[in-house]
């Protein structure tokens, strides 16, 4: 199986889309996740954690980072095209304005 990082993407950060949300939407969001994470199954190496967009290093200095990112996964898939099919049902994509970048991990040459 290959394994795959998947971004998850919004217009909003995590920590607005957190902060602004209800008890109630805080729970169905979970709720909607924890669905999916067990229809996926042993797809998910790794379910992930929120992101908070903080700073980009340029040779050595940082300046401030804009990444739409808002949170990760690692799952694995024997395809793009298998892993594209699970996350089509992805709770992420019920948020106006997301979406869900896939980066195929590949293995270092000589380790």
């Amino acid at each position: 199986m290959t394994k795959f990082m998947v971004l998850y993407k919004s217009t909003s950060s995590a920590k607005e889309q957190m902060a602004n949300a209800t008890p109630e939407e805080a729970k169905a969001g979970m709720d909607a996740w924890m669905a999916w994470s067990a229809e996926a199954g042993n797809a998910i190496v790794d379910l992930g954690a929120p992101l908070q967009a903080r700073s980009e290093v340029h040779s050595g200095s940082a300046v401030d980072n804009f990444s739409k990112a808002s949170g990760y996964s690692i799952l694995q898939a024997d395809s793009v095209g298998d892993l594209t099919a699970l996350l089509s049902k992805h709770p992420h994509l019920q948020m106006p304005g997301s979406s869900i970048e896939i980066l195929e991990m590949l293995s270092m040459p000589g380790m």
